[in-house]
């Protein structure tokens, strides 16, 4: 029984503007306090308090678990080697299986601290799609959304203590995260960058489109809460297949065979 459908995320101000589009398309930038080293502070902090709760987080150890954690660090390598990702070499991209199969959801701290749960990976059909929303949750993470959202909800100063290790700031943010509702906008910048991201590999760059297409085909009359102020999953599925037909991607492969092996993994 699936509990949460979700796809959340993390960080947020871009100061450029995306290659394959026109530019007055480009993402639309936004206050952001924190430095790129605050940033990466807090994402320490929020790293460490998630794999610090293993009941709440049951994230599968990579020692044991070698052969799934290298298929996606596979597919981390394959975007950010693009060269499309602004903060590739800055933020730390650190990849985290949670062991959760009733959970659709997928996430990333302040400096690229990216967590993926089993259910989302066993919802989605094939590798294309897993790419898909790794690229928009890495998208978020290089846009800066997250410290961009929560200098919005929280304050500067909450969000420096959080940084700073103070505990109580911390598990305010660490919650925050998890739960964070982005905007319209942000949902819509972090999809486009997914195209982009996998525009400069053999995946089909359209590949996040997937997982909404599943949410639609499932027939539910009542959305998920989140999609409840995010763009509809129609306008998403026909904007992820209009912004890989214009940049002329030529990525058209799903790798649904290994995918399906990746899956029995857990």
């Amino acid at each position: 029984m699936i509990k949460n459908i979700a796809l959340l995320a993390a960080t947020g101000l871009i100061m450029t503007s995306c290659s394959l589009f026109n530019n007055d398309k480009a993402p639309s930038g936004g206050l952001n306090l924190f430095t790129i080293q605050q940033d990466k502070d807090l994402g320490i902090q929020v790293a460490g308090e998630i794999n610090a709760d293993p009941v709440k987080y049951p994230v599968l150890d990579s020692s044991t678990n070698v052969a799934a954690y290298k298929y996606i660090y596979g597919i981390r390598d394959a975007i950010l080697e693009t060269g499309k990702v602004k903060y590739a070499d800055d933020f730390k991209w650190e990849l985290k299986i949670i062991k959760d199969d009733s959970t659709l959801n997928a996430f990333c701290t302040p400096a690229g601290y990216i967590y993926i749960y089993t259910g989302i990976i066993k919802f989605l059909d094939n590798e294309a799609e897993l790419a898909g929303v790794m690229g928009h949750e890495m998208a978020h993470a290089d846009l800066r959304h997250s410290t961009r959202q929560m200098t919005k909800s929280y304050g500067l100063q909450v969000l420096i203590n959080a940084a700073l290790g103070e505990r109580e700031a911390l598990k305010q943010i660490t919650s925050g995260l998890i739960g964070l509702k982005f905007s319209r906008s942000h949902e819509t910048e972090a999809d486009r960058m997914s195209v982009e991201y996998l525009c400069g590999t053999k995946y089909r760059a359209d590949g996040g489109a997937g997982f909404f297409e599943k949410i639609k085909a499932m027939g539910s009359g009542t959305p998920p809460e989140f999609m409840s102020t995010h763009p509809s999953p129609n306008n998403r599925i026909e904007n992820y297949h209009t912004w890989a037909k214009d940049g002329n991607c030529g990525g058209v492969d799903d790798f649904k065979s290994r995918y399906e092996a990746f899956k029995k993994l857990f």
